[in-house]
């Protein structure tokens, strides 16, 4: 119980913060992107891919800014041109290094994780925290589980935290881990409940966001 109330004082605090710090890059990236391409300047809510997986499983709309076309995740199942894109898309890790869906001013926001930041938003509704687990959606954990067997009991111990903007993994290597060791560290996080631990990761975040190591 002590955990969770501190988690959450510090996650309404921290985000708060966070908004106030960052409104001057959120509010120049919205610009950048309504200037430099056509639609919204999140991320579509009918968007499959935002539709994310919270704490015990339920599922909540991720906050984030448009880096790609719109109706991206539509066009990669059902464009022709985008074909072998999807099965690449699906035989990773649910990520490509080179998308051409991605904008030019999308590959600046998500190199530096700022396409992430309308998260705090989420963060302050209680939907995620600071520090958590990736925010899994539905089907990148179905298609992962079937290539890699065993992964079943992290993702259901995973699931009794809330996903974060950061996590352990996040601050390790980013899209460099593999889905069975990164679920794994995920269920690692979920056990472990330290405030100590989340302030380590969050003293880690800010080099893993400039380094820009494993972003995609």
């Amino acid at each position: 119980m002590y955990f969770e109330i501190m988690k959450r004082i510090m996650d309404i605090v921290g985000s708060i913060v966070a908004i106030i710090i960052f409104s001057p890059i959120m509010l120049a990236t919205a610009i950048a992107i309504k200037l430099t391409s056509n639609g919204p300047v999140l991320v579509e809510p009918e968007n499959s891919h935002l539709k994310r997986l919270g704490k015990n499983g339920r599922p909540f709309r991720l906050y984030k800014f448009r880096s790609m076309i719109v109706n991206a995740d539509e066009a990669l199942k059902t464009h022709p041109k985008y074909k072998k894109l999807y099965k690449e898309y699906k035989e990773s890790s649910f990520k490509l290094h080179k998308d051409p869906r991605v904008t030019k001013v999308g590959k600046f926001i998500r190199k530096y994780s700022i396409d992430e930041t309308p998260q705090f938003f989420n963060v302050l509704k209680g939907e995620m925290s600071l520090v958590g687990p990736r925010p899994y959606h539905v089907d990148e954990l179905i298609e992962q589980q079937k290539k890699y067997p065993g992964t079943e009991k992290y993702i259901k111990e995973m699931h009794k935290v809330k996903p974060g903007i950061t996590g352990y993994w996040q601050v390790q290597g980013r899209s460099d881990v593999n889905f069975d060791k990164r679920i794994e560290m995920d269920a690692y996080y979920a056990r472990k409940k330290s405030i100590w631990f989340d302030i380590l990761i969050l003293l880690k975040t800010p080099y893993a966001m400039i380094s820009a190591k494993g972003a995609v």
